[in-house]
């Protein structure tokens, strides 16, 4: 998880390496293994490294080619290496070629196309002064991040979070009141590029930018497309191929020194599956970090993980979350420094990442990404419109069954299915033209003031999200793509990036790869889910390799929020440290904002995820302002 930053003065003086120390600083936690700065006239590229592959532990950044002055900063890790070293004709460099120099002899031979060519996990800038120009872009799938700042004819800034931005010369943080607002209900898939600062923004997944003193132009340069449908012959050759494809992905995300890398494993399928394939690809074993209750007696997910464990090749750490005592001042620390207050629950997560850092781990796998690359999109309704009510039946109990107690009935769901097959494409049309003339509603519970939902512009970030909904009916591959790009899956990984990078974590999702979601969009609905068990397909790939007990699980627990309970019961005095921050913070943050819950933070409960979050957010303010 290494860290980029960069400094482009638009109005033409030069760039000192002290413009980006700031920001590099607030970089330091996600690459701790050294630091870099160039400058060249009026950029400056600065990098923090985290030595995750062998490459990136050979390779300085930022790097330079001799014969035409370009520069790249970058975190970056290249998927088809063997490649882009064949079309570079370096297979016999007898040197070590880093990720960084492949992307920019990208860059040097396809321009701003470069990255379409590029497959993996990436975010990087690029300094071309030939042109006086910054290149930069992030990866297809969104597992980097790059966020920037562009303040006309003044300065370009970019870096690996908004924090580290915000400490560029002539950006200073600002309030950006509608994120606010939308933190305060938990809306946090509203925007895939607005941050808690108000002009600095994300660069989305799959677009590139480029500015000089003419401007900030962004496109996106590449866009999934539903592949043609699969048809082989079997179960077994549908399970055969998907178990391929994500071998695949999986060996390249195990790239890293021997007990550097490692993988999340919960009770689930997602991890799991990346385990039972992950330990059999290694020479040394495979260190794990699983999160378990105090007794598998009345924990389900506790009793589904120590069946897990019983996989070769594994190195264990399991964490209970009734013995958070070890782990509770440095999660603490994790808690007071959140850069977004959405990752305010992310306590679990922040667990395995810590547990991962004393244990020596660079690298830690995880399968955030399954549920949402293996959903099976509105499959009951197709097979009621097509006829096949027979299939439809058996999904409906079947799903019944697998979520168990509390979950809606099979003719429920049956009937809910019914309705939206038979919606005709014309009402969907009237039901988007009312919608417009709606304003949308707020929850009567939510912690937010009405008149700062009106004038922080709330309502129109909602209606904007509500006006997506498509107004015609999609083939089975376009409705899955649609509902992967408005699952959140973005914001989640984005997420996970932001937590993991305080210890120093680079996380990696093999689900995220561009092949096992292409593969996914062309397969059949009864791939997808069967008789009501979703990701049959998945559970069919790991017969031999991952135990049954957990293969055939039902139901779905988690135990997140059961570790935020259980950190701040051992923290009581957690909201006068935030509101010692706040009264400490010298009139930066205004009455206004303490003003924006509706109900007194003295009656909000401990681990309220709603009402907490004001709280959040000025603690974060006030670190980005003394930070500047």
């Amino acid at each position: 998880m290494s860290g980029l930053a960069l400094v482009l003065h638009l109005d033409g003086r030069a760039a000192k390496p002290a413009d980006l120390e700031p920001m590099l600083s607030e970089l330091m936690r996600r690459g701790p293994d050294g630091e870099g700065i160039a400058c060249d006239g009026p950029v400056a590229l600065g990098h923090r490294l985290l030595a995750s592959t062998p490459e990136a532990a050979g390779e300085k950044m930022p790097f330079l080619h001799p014969q035409t002055g370009c520069q790249i900063t970058g975190h970056i890790r290249l998927d088809n290496r063997d490649t882009l070293l064949t079309q570079f004709d370096l297979q016999n460099a007898g040197r070590v070629i880093g990720d960084g120099e492949l992307t920019l002899l990208a860059w040097l031979t396809w321009g701003e196309d470069c990255a379409t060519h590029l497959l993996g996990d990436f975010a990087f800038a690029i300094w071309d002064p030939r042109q006086k120009r910054i290149f930069a872009a992030r990866d297809q799938m969104g597992m980097r991040q790059l966020i920037y700042a562009h303040r006309p004819y003044q300065v370009f800034a970019c870096a690996s979070s908004a924090r580290a931005v915000v400490r560029a010369p002539c950006v200073k943080p600002q309030l950006n009141e509608t994120r606010l607002a939308e933190a305060m209900i938990r809306f946090e898939h509203g925007s895939f590029e607005s941050t808690m600062y108000q002009d600095v923004f994300r660069l989305p997944p799959a677009h590139c930018l480029t500015v000089d003193d003419r401007g900030l132009q962004i496109r996106q340069y590449w866009q999934a497309v539903p592949p043609e449908p699969q048809h082989l012959k079997s179960d077994e050759a549908y399970a055969e191929a998907f178990r391929e494809v994500l071998a695949e992905a999986v060996r390249c995300r195990l790239r890293g020194a021997d007990g550097q890398v490692g993988s999340m494993l919960s009770g689930g399928m997602d991890s799991g599956s990346i385990v039972a394939l992950g330990c059999r690809m290694t020479t040394s074993p495979l260190p794990t970090f699983s999160s378990v209750g105090p007794t598998s007696d009345t924990c389900v997910e506790t009793r589904a993980i120590h069946a897990a464990l019983t996989m070769p090749n594994l190195l264990p750490t399991t964490i209970d979350y009734s013995q958070l005592e070890p782990w509770k001042d440095d999660l603490i620390a994790a808690w007071l420094a959140l850069e977004e207050p959405f990752d305010f629950h992310m306590t679990q997560p922040r667990t395995t990442y810590l547990a991962a850092q004393r244990a020596g781990v660079k690298v830690v796998l995880d399968g955030v990404a399954g549920d949402v690359v293996l959903g099976h999109g509105g499959q009951m309704s197709r097979y009621i419109r097509s006829g096949q009510l027979m299939r439809a039946w058996r999904d409906a109990t079947g799903l019944a069954k697998f979520w168990g107690p509390g979950s809606e009935s099979g003719p429920r769901q049956l009937i809910q299915a019914t309705r939206s097959a038979f919606v005709p494409d014309w009402l969907r049309v009237m039901r988007q033209s009312w919608r417009k003339r709606q304003r949308p509603n707020i929850s009567e519970d939510a912690i937010i003031d009405p008149d700062f939902a009106l004038s922080s512009g709330l309502f129109d970030s909602l209606q904007a999200w509500r006006l997506l909904d498509r107004p015609r009916r999609m083939s089975f591959p376009e409705e899955r793509l649609w509902a992967w790009q408005l699952s959140g899956i973005t914001v989640g990984r984005e997420r996970y990036d932001r937590v993991a990078a305080h210890f120093g974590i680079e996380p990696r999702d093999p689900f995220m790869d561009r092949r096992v979601h292409t593969f996914c969009l062309s397969l059949p609905m009864d791939q997808l889910q069967k008789d009501g068990w979703p990701k049959v397909i998945l559970r069919r790939a790991m017969a031999g390799l991952l135990p049954d007990e957990v293969r055939w699980r039902r139901g779905k627990e988690h135990l997140g929020y059961t570790f935020t309970e259980s950190l701040f019961s051992q923290w009581p005095d957690w909201k006068l440290v935030v509101m010692a921050g706040i009264n400490n913070s010298d009139g930066r943050i205004s009455d206004r904002t303490l003003d924006a819950a509706k109900i007194p933070m003295k009656t909000t409960a401990s681990h309220s995820m709603l009402g907490d979050t004001l709280l959040e957010t000025c603690l974060l303010l006030r670190q980005g302002h003394n930070s500047s």
